[in-house]
């Protein structure tokens, strides 16, 4: 039985000798051994998986399959987790640093014995960097590694045209009077995650606001990720992306990748290549979607508890 609301806990994480309150959201059957943990984008947080959690709860229950525990954590300086005293340390690495210790605490409070990953643009090089993981000492005793992964419009080579546009608005988290004026212009600066109801709008950026020092609303993560972001050069990002690639081409668990149709971040010509090569990845492209996927629309969620939950077809089969 699924529930409207998931339960939001905390632990303390660490990175050198830098500590932070790590938040996230935890849906389903606390105990279950089946784990699924949903990551989002750059300014994002872990509410917008609200629709995907209760979607596999609800699909793997009217299936028969053991219960879920689906995990969406608040990236360090977003949502309900803690802002970083020191804003070079909003990178990948911290990221990955953060949701390593989580799942060791996940282990600990109750046995994992699958492991999936979905992520969405950053929560999808977040993966990549856990897969890399899994061949270090680091890698949590007792969990196993990622069974099967969603990539949603993200790979190892991005557009930098894309990557300015998005620098060029994360600093700046907003002053809205209302939560309706929020809602409107928000909807506006997502306008690429494609068409949703009014609903869903305020669905998705209720939890995207916290009340602003001077009264009114702005968005719920800290201002100086934007610094962290544009401390990246273009040629930085550029001798970064064989160190993706070679993550990538090293997965051995399936992947779906789903990319929108119309995204300006994750070039069509990469996402040939990610069927390609390493993994071959399941390609699904939404049409009237840009950057990226919110996981919300109807064809989207099933696309994504489809994969999870399916049987995985015969090597053969696959293959053919």
């Amino acid at each position: 039985m699924t529930t409207s609301a998931p339960a939001l806990h905390h632990m303390v994480c660490s990175s050198g000798q830098h500590a932070f309150r790590q938040a996230w959201w935890q849906w389903g059957q606390p105990d279950a051994a089946h784990v699924v943990v949903c990551v989002h984008g750059l300014t994002r947080q872990g509410r917008d998986f609200d629709v995907l959690a209760q979607a596999l709860l609800a699909d793997a229950a009217a299936r028969g399959l053991p219960p879920l525990r689906v995990i969406c954590p608040d990236i360090p300086g977003r949502g309900q987790s803690e802002w970083l005293r020191d804003h070079t340390l909003y990178q990948v690495p911290v990221y990955v640093g953060a949701m390593l210790q989580l799942l060791a605490h996940l282990q600990q409070q109750a046995p994992i014995s699958r492991l999936d990953w979905v992520g969405t643009s950053m929560g999808g090089l977040i993966g990549l960097g856990m897969t890399a993981a899994q061949a270090l000492p680091l890698w949590p005793q007792g969990v196993p590694h990622i069974g099967r992964m969603v990539l949603n419009d993200v790979g190892p080579t991005l557009s930098w045209q894309a990557l300015s546009r998005i620098g060029s608005y994360v600093g700046d988290t907003g002053h809205f009077a209302s939560e309706a004026e929020a809602v409107a212009q928000l909807r506006e600066r997502f306008a690429a995650f494609g068409p949703h109801s009014d609903e869903a709008w305020t669905q998705l950026n209720r939890a995207q606001l916290m009340p602003h020092p001077q009264g009114g609303w702005r968005q719920h993560y800290d201002p100086a990720i934007g610094r962290a972001f544009g401390d990246i050069s273009q040629e930085a990002w550029a001798q970064g992306e064989a160190v993706l690639w070679q993550m990538y081409d090293a997965i051995e668990a399936p992947v779906l990748l789903m990319r929108g149709a119309d995204s300006d971040l994750l070039p069509h010509e990469t996402a040939l290549a990610m069927q390609q090569r390493g993994p071959r990845a399941q390609l699904v492209e939404f049409d009237g979607v840009g950057h990226a996927p919110t996981i919300v629309a109807q064809d989207q969620r099933d696309a994504v508890t489809g994969f999870l939950l399916n049987p995985l077809p015969e090597p053969d089969a696959q293959a053919a």
